[in-house]
């Protein structure tokens, strides 16, 4: 009994004196939305993550507040009937995003709500932006950004988060935001988000996958940095407030380079649903135990500089950590 009293003990000083720790507090927790009622489906590929409906999903949110995660992302996930060639759904203001942020506000005022700024979900292209002659158009499709991120704006959200990667797409948000009144809404910027293919299980949730070709053209090429760095530069000139690395374990090189860069910057990491799903498969299979794994991974992200962790572990991490109960 003595050994083990002291093993107890030297764990207690080990995490006394640990360099990184991690919060409950620095979790972002992702949710699908979908329109219509009563509905919680299971996504196919992505274990133990679901759609709902808005209102399903303000009766799941106290499962996470009790843990003290107290941020969501929100993506809309709109029917295929809904689908057209400019992704109405997405700057509409009776949009299924819009309709879930004011439903959360509702019950939920203080929570921080962060809607995704794209259009892949409600194209009939699959892609991020506006497309012509099998070519997506990256200033036509600027204007139609600007207009979902007011949409969202209007319903309540605190912080848009533009993510097509269009040049400009920053700048574009900032100014219709300011002129229509809502400067006090932030931008969080997906900077360093590279063409990867760790995004499967999501596509699948969004059912966004591209009808032609890949995002190639507009993500970035997993092979550079220097890339991400000017991309970041240019986020932070335009006006964004907090800027993302996505994929996080893969690309914990680019987090702890815009770090160094950019000490001042709130700086989020976006855990993908393919570096999820591959924990959770090789968990399933025995390699290692999930939640030591988990907790590995996640606190390496913030070690290497991120604030901020957009995760689909974020309730499982923040219960092991003991946030609130």
């Amino acid at each position: 009994m003595k050994h083990l009293r002291d093993k107890r003990a030297t764990q207690k000083i080990r995490d006394k004196y640990a360099e990184t720790r991690i919060l409950a507090a620095d979790f972002v927790y992702p949710y699908f939305v979908t329109p219509g009622k009563k509905i919680k489906e299971a996504i196919k590929g992505f274990e133990g993550i679901n759609r709902f409906s808005p209102d399903m999903l303000v009766k799941d949110i106290p499962g996470i507040l009790k843990y003290g995660v107290d941020k969501v992302l929100l993506f809309g996930t709109p029917d295929e009937s809904e689908k057209d060639e400019t992704g109405s759904g997405a700057y509409s203001g009776t949009g299924i995003v819009p309709a879930a942020v004011r439903e959360i506000k509702k019950y939920f005022p203080k929570i921080t709500v962060i809607t995704d700024v794209c259009m892949c979900a409600y194209t009939k292209s699959g892609h991020c932006g506006i497309v012509r002659g099998g070519t997506v158009l990256n200033d036509e499709t600027l204007p139609y950004l600007a207009k979902t991120a007011l949409a969202h704006a209007a319903a309540g959200a605190d912080i848009v988060a533009p993510s097509a990667m269009m040049d400009g797409q920053v700048d574009a948000i900032r100014k219709i935001l300011d002129k229509n009144g809502f400067d006090n809404v932030k931008i969080l910027a997906y900077s360093a988000k590279y063409a990867s293919c760790l995004y499967g299980p999501f596509r699948e949730a969004e059912k966004s996958t591209p009808s032609f070709g890949d995002r190639k053209s507009y993500q970035m090429d997993y092979r550079n940095s220097k890339e991400a760095m000017l991309e970041v530069k240019e986020d932070i000139k335009e006006g964004a407030d907090m800027v993302m690395v996505k994929p996080a374990h893969a690309y914990l090189d680019i987090i702890r380079a815009v770090r160094a860069a950019y000490p001042k910057i709130p700086l989020a990491a976006y855990h993908v649903s393919g570096e999820y799903a591959m924990l959770k498969a090789a968990a399933r299979a025995g390699v290692f135990d999930e939640k030591a794994a988990m907790m590995e991974v996640l606190t390496a992200i913030k070690r290497a500089g991120a604030d901020t962790i957009i995760t689909y572990f974020a309730v499982e991490a923040a219960r092991l950590i003991g946030g609130k109960k």
